[in-house]
């Protein structure tokens, strides 16, 4: 049988939103496999390509969601973009996630 958890619904009622909103972003296979690979610290497009081989426009399109959102974060170095986890409550599920569901 399952242990409870103590959990107050009336107080995630207050931070529903913010988690419904990780939750959404989180819900697309590739941008999942993004934040992931991101948790590992600062990468740019084409290590992220290589790393997941995930290609354009696809990484484009799901780095542009994650940046929107205020996922993740953006550095300039000449002429590469750096991207890198901005939101530490995203960081916690994504490792949450890994633990669960990423057999060691």
């Amino acid at each position: 049988m399952p242990r409870k958890l103590q959990l107050h619904p009336e107080a995630l009622r207050e931070g529903a939103g913010a988690a419904v909103a990780v939750l959404k972003l989180l819900a697309n296979e590739d941008r999942l496999l993004l934040l992931c690979q991101l948790s590992q610290g600062e990468m740019n497009v084409g290590e992220l390509e290589e790393a997941l081989d995930i290609h354009q426009p696809t990484l484009s399109q799901q780095l542009a969601v994650l940046r929107n959102e205020g996922a993740v974060t953006t550095r300039r170095d000449g002429k590469n973009i750096y991207y890198s986890i901005a939101d530490h409550s995203v960081l916690e599920v994504v490792a949450v996630l890994h633990r669960l569901y990423c057999p060691e």
